[in-house]
């Protein structure tokens, strides 16, 4: 594949970009933010909208935030690209969006010919810069094998996990229950280290080397400790979203999920107190403040 059109470009989607512009694709892209151009690199081209970036590509990767976003992408009367698809054109959603949106998607495209694949991510920004990310895959076979070029470049692993579009959803709403779970389990371990008038960053140390270690702690821990300070990787607003499309999806099948919801309402606190923009890691700050 030498083509691709791209729309997004946030914290996720700019290096994923760079990382097919650096495979040798050449990538057509639109983001609405004005800085967009200056987090790429080679190969990846702007346009001014996105009807242009996807004009004469048959593969689209959507990289937004939210259902709403990806319904607006694609079917805004005025700005949506599905007017410019031809028929067997694919469009890989590679956003978190939830099995309901991108369903609904996929319902509306296949009338007019254009398959989806349905291709969430997990890995974080600085995987997503490497090519190193886990892709779940859901669709059909044909649109797989179209966009297989691209999932090789992009992934350390790209699993099939179904063969209908919202599958890769599913899988990633189980994955985001993991890590909203995992992350906030850290902050209210460390939260009560400090309150019992232990060392916050020994304990951190310690305990990542026995059986109380995991990915989130390792990887959010040292942030959570470096307070206001901390780099913005992954913003708490993120978790807010993901943990209501768990605490959806579970509901929609007769679920419980106690742990996801308690996880889910330490993140609607921290965006009701301001931390929405900041790292995720505040939950920390968040569970501590006394």
């Amino acid at each position: 594949m030498t083509q691709v059109s791209w729309i997004g470009l946030g914290a996720m989607g700019a290096p994923m970009a760079t990382v097919l512009g650096k495979g040798g694709v050449e990538v057509r892209a639109f983001d609405l933010a004005p800085d967009a151009a200056d987090r790429v690199g080679q190969g990846v081209t702007l346009f001014p909208t996105a009807r242009a970036a996807v004009s004469g590509t048959d593969v689209v990767v959507v990289m937004v935030a939210t259902g709403a976003q990806l319904d607006s992408v694609l079917f805004a009367p005025e700005t949506g690209i599905a007017h410019e698809l031809a028929e067997g054109a694919v469009v890989l959603v590679m956003s978190t969006v939830g099995p309901q949106a991108v369903e609904g998607a996929g319902t509306r495209l296949a009338l007019q010919g254009v398959g989806v694949v349905d291709a969430p991510v997990s890995g974080g920004v600085a995987r997503a810069g490497t090519g190193d990310l886990l892709i779940m895959v859901g669709g059909a076979e044909t649109g797989i094998a179209k966009v297989q070029p691209l999932l090789d470049l992009m992934a350390a692993q790209a699993p099939v996990v179904g063969s209908t579009v919202g599958d890769g959803q599913r899988f990633k709403v189980v994955n985001q229950l993991l890590c909203g779970v995992h992350i906030a389990v850290a902050g209210e371990a460390l939260a009560l280290a400090d309150s019992m008038g232990l060392d916050p960053q020994q304990c951190l140390k310690v305990l990542q080397g026995g059986a109380a270690a995991s990915f989130m702690f390792g990887d959010r821990g040292p942030r959570m400790l470096e307070g206001e300070d901390a780099e913005v990787r992954s913003a708490l607003d993120i978790f807010v979203k993901d943990m209501g499309l768990v605490t959806d999806a579970a509901r929609a099948v007769q679920q419980p999920v106690p742990l996801a919801s308690a996880a889910e309402q330490v993140y609607v606190r921290g965006r009701r107190e301001g931390l929405g923009r900041r790292d995720d890691s505040s939950v920390y700050d968040l569970l501590r403040s006394r």
